[in-house]
């Protein structure tokens, strides 16, 4: 039987305004901790490719690999920045097709 190959996805979190990075409120600022933390283990645990913020601080970006669509969802929508609405996200199927060793 084929071995079942985990599918790659890329996920954009939208926080609520374009100046968040530099307006996020206490409550915020712990959440995103949270948030950071969720994403530290996701690395921990192979499920994380990479993922970070684009300068602006409009939106963060991240690439991981998951078993299906449905758990790809589970993944993003445990992020307690996603569940409590803080980030909102859109996710994509996605291939790594070049990557810098």
């Amino acid at each position: 039987m084929p071995e079942n190959k985990k599918q790659q996805y890329l996920c954009i979190k939208r926080p609520p305004r374009k100046d968040f990075a530099d307006s996020m409120t206490d409550d915020e600022a712990e959440i995103m901790s949270v948030h950071f933390a969720y994403m530290k283990q996701l690395l921990a645990d192979g499920v994380l490719i990479m993922a970070g913020p684009v300068t602006t601080g409009e939106f963060g970006v991240s690439v991981f690999e998951a078993e299906s669509d449905e758990a790809a969802k589970e993944i993003v929508y445990n992020d307690p920045a996603v569940a409590i609405g803080l980030m909102t996200p859109e996710i994509y199927p996605y291939r790594v097709s070049l990557l810098r060793k």
